[in-house]
């Protein structure tokens, strides 16, 4: 069952949140949920989430970390079963040079 910050109703939605893809990283050791998660994110567009399901015991930071480096948001996260959940909404990537 999932244990969200706030209450849901379904195992794929967090209160209004439907992810677009999952990604179990359940049994992945760091670094691979993180680059998984950078891979699948790619095949996103702007505003689709992602869910990520990972056992690593410090998913929590470095799904932290991963979004404030990234810019991607962090929507929500909490437990299901025996995994840590993560839905992270993929942002716009912001380049260097200005637009004109």
């Amino acid at each position: 069952m999932f244990k969200p910050d706030k209450p849901r109703s379904e195992a794929r939605i967090a209160g209004d949140l439907i992810a677009d893809l999952t990604l179990d990283a359940r049994d992945l050791k760091c670094p691979l949920p993180i680059l998984k998660a950078k891979k699948a994110l790619a095949g996103l567009e702007a505003g689709q989430l992602l869910e990520v399901l990972a056992t690593d015991p410090g998913s929590d930071a470095d799904f932290e970390a991963f979004c404030r480096a990234t810019g991607h948001e962090l929507a929500c996260k909490g437990s299901l079963d025996d995994a840590r959940r993560f839905l992270i909404r993929k942002t716009e990537h912001k380049t260097g040079s200005k637009a004109k």
